[in-house]
């Protein structure tokens, strides 16, 4: 598939701000979250990023100005359903952030927070079935891509919590360890997800697809179906070379897990330095769920390339 940059941004920076107002919300109902400013600049990060990847996600449509349409088909759409469970998020979330740039005291808050924890992985999980529930992509037709998609929001969310509080000079040893759980955790679902899609071979075939499977051997076309390349095969037939691809898994796992793991353990060994090596773990991870999410894109594989010279997919 052709790796929009519209989508990688819509899903990196909308999994990262998830991620981080559900440790957020986590955080405020166990009374380990400081209040007053940190908690108000977080939360705003947090929708800020969940705001960016929301309308990012629209300059991939044709006609931006009707993706209010989408809302109507949340019975069969797990778009439609995305886009009902991230406006509802932002009403207990935007009441949080009210609440804590005021200073008011109420006895609610809890109940916020775990409402915007719940939308958070709701639309999270939402975003991963979009991709997850597509029977013609092989690559993305897995139980494994909606986990990857919550696992990766989850580290990412961490990392940014972790260095915000050690910003403000709340950073904890609890937060250290809830950070590079999330990191390793994810880390493990992504490469058992690579391991699925590589033993995958594809069920379907060119045979399959022209009908000619009953005639004995295999379908080889002999004139390409059009003299140059169209729509279907440029979104379609989008292909990473095989050598570039696992340079490209090498670089995100090394940006995503490798370095964010090694600083954020060394945070924990030397908490000293915490501002400095959560910065530089953030910035690697960013990188490097970028890296993943095109990757994600590029090595994916549709049945209609069957129609236009593909063997299996």
């Amino acid at each position: 598939m052709h790796p929009a940059y519209s989508v990688i941004v819509f899903t990196t920076s909308s999994g990262a701000g998830y991620g981080l107002l559900f440790w957020l919300s986590l955080a405020h109902m166990a009374g380990r979250l400081p209040g007053g400013v940190m908690a108000f600049v977080a939360i705003t990060l947090a929708l800020a990023l969940i705001t960016a990847g929301l309308v990012s996600s629209t300059l991939h449509l044709g006609h931006p100005e009707r993706a209010i349409g989408a809302f109507s088909q949340w019975r069969s759409s797990w778009l439609s359903r995305e886009g009902v469970a991230a406006v509802a998020t932002y009403i207990p979330a935007g009441l949080l952030g009210l609440i804590w740039l005021v200073g008011a005291e109420v006895g609610f808050t809890n109940i916020l927070a775990m409402l915007s924890a719940i939308g958070a992985v709701a639309t999270v999980y939402c975003t991963g079935m979009i991709y997850g529930s597509l029977r013609t992509i092989r690559q993305w037709n897995k139980g494994l891509t909606p986990v990857v998609y919550l696992a990766l929001a989850g580290a990412t969310g961490s990392l940014l919590l972790a260095l915000l509080m050690s910003f403000f000079g709340a950073a904890a040893a609890w937060l250290g360890a809830l950070t590079l759980v999330s990191l390793v955790v994810a880390g493990a679902i992504k490469l058992a997800y690579w391991r699925q899609i590589d033993a995958d071979p594809g069920q379907y075939t060119a045979e399959m697809a022209t009908g000619l499977g009953g005639q004995g051997g295999s379908v080889v076309p002999l004139d390409p179906p059009h003299t140059k390349p169209n729509f279907v095969m440029r979104e379609m037939g989008y292909q990473v070379a095989r050598k570039h691809a696992a340079r490209l898994r090498r670089l995100s796992i090394i940006t995503l897990f490798v370095v964010p793991i090694g600083a954020v353990t060394m945070v924990i060994l030397a908490p000293g330095a915490a501002s400095m090596l959560y910065l530089i773990a953030t910035l690697a991870a960013a990188w490097g769920v970028a890296t993943e999410r095109w990757l994600f894109f590029a090595d994916a594989d549709h049945v209609s390339q069957l129609f236009y010279g593909a063997t299996r997919a």
